[in-house]
């Protein structure tokens, strides 16, 4: 069975629906679009912290610890602005629906680095709180759609 989501609220209907159960809203399909998926962060299954594999890595970086088969993965911010989303534009290209186009941006400003939503459908999380902006301390764990990483100062 096939579903849709809201785009106002992201509940999960029947593709029959016309308008979503939950908040009322017309759900309209659309037809060669590319969009977000919802997802929800506590439904997340806990898989192996790859993290630990990425031990040898100097300076700040951001490593992958679950999800898109992408475990393991490292990125090192660029000075100044790092963007991270789907689209392939962005420097750390997290492939899969649950991520916005542009979902976050890393901002370096000498040794600090902030993590900012960029309005994105799924939110972004750092120690599983979701954050509009936060100053990220190494080992900090970051989730961005169903990716979680972790960010590794040192």
């Amino acid at each position: 069975m096939t579903h849709v989501y809201c785009p106002e609220c992201g509940f999960r209907s029947p593709a029959t629906a016309n308008y979503c159960p939950r908040c009322g809203a017309l759900l309209a399909t659309e037809t060669g679009s590319e969009t977000t998926m919802s997802f929800d962060v506590d439904a997340a299954g806990e898989e192996a912290d790859a993290a630990e594999g990425a031990v040898g890595i100097k300076g700040p970086a951001l490593v992958v610890r679950s999800g898109g088969g992408m475990a393991g993965q490292s990125f090192r911010p660029a000075d100044g602005r790092t963007l991270i989303g789907r689209s392939p534009e962005c420097d750390v290209f997290l492939d899969d629906v649950t991520v916005s186009r542009q979902h976050a941006e890393l901002v370096r400003e000498g040794d600090t680095f902030t993590i900012r939503d960029l309005g994105s459908l799924n939110g972004t999380y750092v120690n599983r709180r979701r954050i509009e902006s936060a100053v990220l301390e190494d080992d900090d764990e970051m989730q961005i759609g169903k990716y979680r990483l972790t960010f590794r100062q040192r």
